[in-house]
C-alpha cells in the first residue's frame, strides 16, 4: 500500500515508522527542514519537503498513485484542504485528517464532511481520544487502562502487577488455573519497557504490566484476582479547564449527578467561560501547584486527581502534590513520551499519551481487511486486534490447533452472537466470530490476510 502522511512531527513519524516495518510504502510531507533531515536519517521512506495542502508538494509526493493519505500536520485547516486536494486533483482513494479544534466537530456541522463537500473519510480528535481514554480508566478504577471491543462487551485490562499482587512471580500456567473461575487470559505482559507474548513459563514479576482479555461483566473479578479492589471515584478534582477537561467534566456531569467536581483553571477568562458550560461542577480559578488552591478543593478527601494541561510539567507536579496531600489517585496528561516511563517511581499512576491513543485511533482505520479495533501496545511493539471472521479466511473451520499459528499470534477471545468463548486448541473459529488477537509487529500483515475477503488479498 502506498500512504502519504501530511505532517512529520511525532504522529506523522511513528504512523510511518510502524506502516514501514510492514514493508508499506511511505512517504512524508513537511515544511520543517529538520524533520524531513530527520526522515531522511532514520526512516526508509520518501520525505518531501514543503506545504501538505499544495497540489504540487502533493504531486512531487506521488498522489497520484497514493492509496491513502493521512494528513496530521498541526494545523487543522492544512489537514483539511491537503484530503480536498488529494480528493480532487489526485482521486486518492482513503483521506484521515487529524481535526483538533472542536467547533470543526460539533454535531450540528457534521454534513461538512461529506464526499460532495469535504471528502474526510476518517476524522481523527486526538483531544477527544485522550479524554474518552481518560474516561476509560476512571470507570474501571485499579485498571491502568482499558480497552474495549466488540461494542464492550469484550475488554482487554493493562492492570499493574504490585508487590502485593497475589499473582507475582508465578507462571502463567499456575495463573490460569488459579482464575479458572473467571472467564480470563492473560494476553502478554510488560516487563522494564519490554513486551513479552504469552507462553506457559512467563513469570509475572512485581512492576509488570499484565494485558488482560475479558468479558465486560467480569471486568471486577479479574481485576481481583490481581488485588484490585478500588471503587470508582465520587470526587473528583480536574487540573485544566481546556478542551480536554472541559469534555471530561461534561461527560462526567451527564453520567452521574453524584459525582462532584472541582475544576481548576489558570486563565480567568477561560474559567469564566467554561462556567456558563457545566451544570454542577465548581470552576476555581487558580494554578494546580498552589497548595492553598488544593486545600481549598479538599485534596486530602480528593479520591482522583486529574491533570490535564497543556504543560507536562505542571501536570506531573500537580499529580505529586495532590498524592503528597492525601489525593488518592491520579491520572496525567503527558505528552513527552519519554517522561512515561520515569513516572510510576515517581508516584503518578496513571500517565496517558496523546500520540498513542491518536496513533492507535489511526492505526484502526489503516488496516486492511474487516479489522474493527487496534490498540497499539508499547509504541507498537505488538498490537491487540479486533476483526470479523470472513467465510475466505484460512482461519475458520478447523481447530486452532490445526492452524499453526506462529508464536508472535495468540487468540485471546471471541464473541459468537452473545456467547463469550476464551479459545483452546480443538476451537474451531466460525464465519462473523468477532476474533480479540494479539501479534507482534512484525505480525501484523498476516493477520490482515487472515481476516480478508478475496479480492483485499495482496
Amino acid at each position: 500500500m502506498r500512504v502519504i502522511i501530511c505532517g512529520a512531527g511525532q504522529v506523522g513519524y511513528h504512523i510511518a515508522r510502524q506502516l514501514i516495518r510492514e514493508n508499506h510504502e511511505v512517504t512524508l510531507i513537511d515544511k520543517d527542514p529538520e524533520l524531513i533531515q530527520k526522515i531522511n536519517d532514520s526512516l526508509d521512506a520518501k520525505a518531501v519537503l514543503g506545504h501538505a495542502s499544495h497540489p504540487s508538494v502533493l504531486d512531487r509526493a506521488g498522489a497520484q498513485d497514493a492509496d491513502m493519505l493521512i494528513a496530521v500536520t498541526y494545523s487543522d485547516e492544512v489537514n483539511m484542504i491537503a484530503c480536498q486536494v488529494a480528493h480532487t486533483l489526485f482521486n486518492v482513494p482513503s483521506k484521515i485528517a487529524r481535526i483538533r479544534h472542536r467547533n470543526y466537530l460539533l454535531e450540528e456541522w457534521k454534513h461538512l464532511y461529506r464526499h460532495d463537500h469535504l471528502p474526510i473519510d476518517v476524522i481523527i480528535s486526538p483531544e477527544i481520544e485522550v479524554a474518552e481514554a481518560i474516561l476509560r480508566r476512571l470507570h474501571v478504577p485499579g485498571a491502568m487502562d482499558m480497552i474495549p471491543f466488540a461494542d464492550d462487551r469484550i475488554r482487554v485490562l493493562a492492570i499493574r502487577c504490585d508487590e502485593d499482587c497475589p499473582l507475582v512471580n508465578l507462571p502463567l500456567s499456575v495463573i490460569e488455573s488459579r482464575t479458572e473461575d473467571t472467564p480470563m487470559r492473560i494476553l502478554g505482559t510488560v516487563h522494564e519497557d519490554r513486551f513479552t507474548m504469552p507462553r506457559p513459563d512467563l513469570i509475572v514479576s512485581p512492576g509488570d504490566t499484565a494485558y488482560v482479555v475479558t468479558h465486560q461483566k467480569f471486568t471486577r473479578q479479574a481485576l481481583t484476582h490481581f488485588g484490585h479492589e478500588e471503587h470508582e471515584a465520587r470526587r473528583i478534582i480536574i487540573v485544566g479547564g481546556g478542551n480536554v477537561g472541559l469534555y471530561i467534566t461534561q461527560a462526567l456531569e451527564r453520567e452521574d449527578p453524584h459525582i462532584r467536581i472541582k475544576l481548576i483553571e489558570s486563565n480567568k477568562s477561560r474559567a469564566e467561560e467554561i462556567v456558563e458550560r457545566l451544570d454542577r461542577a465548581i470552576v476555581i480559578h487558580g494554578s494546580g501547584l498552589d497548595r492553598d488552591i488544593l486545600a481549598e478543593c479538599g485534596i486530602e478527601s480528593t479520591e482522583t486527581m486529574i491533570a490535564v494541561t497543556n504543560d507536562d510539567k505542571v501536570n506531573i507536579l500537580a499529580s505529586l502534590l495532590a498524592k503528597r496531600s492525601g489525593c488518592k489517585h491520579s491520572i496525567t496528561l503527558v505528552n513527552n513520551f519519554s517522561y512515561i516511563s520515569l513516572l510510576g517511581n515517581l508516584g503518578v499512576d496513571i500517565a496517558v499519551n496523546p500520540r498513542e491513543t491518536t496513533v492507535s485511533g489511526i492505526l484502526q482505520h489503516v488496516r486492511r481487511g474487516k479489522i474493527r479495533g487496534v490498540h497499539s501496545i508499547l509504541d507498537g511493539a505488538a498490537e491487540i486486534l479486533e476483526a470479523e471472521a470472513v467465510a475466505t479466511s484460512s482461519l475458520v473451520g478447523q481447530p486452532i490447533s490445526a492452524l499453526q499459528l506462529p508464536k508472535s499470534i495468540q487468540i485471546g477471545a471471541l464473541l459468537r452472537g452473545d456467547e463469550f468463548i476464551l479459545p483452546r486448541g480443538d476451537t474451531i473459529i466460525q464465519e462473523k466470530d468477532r476474533v480479540v488477537m494479539i501479534a507482534t509487529a512484525e505480525s501484523i500483515k498476516r493477520v490482515e490476510k487472515f481476516f480478508s475477503v478475496s479480492l483485499e488479498f495482496f
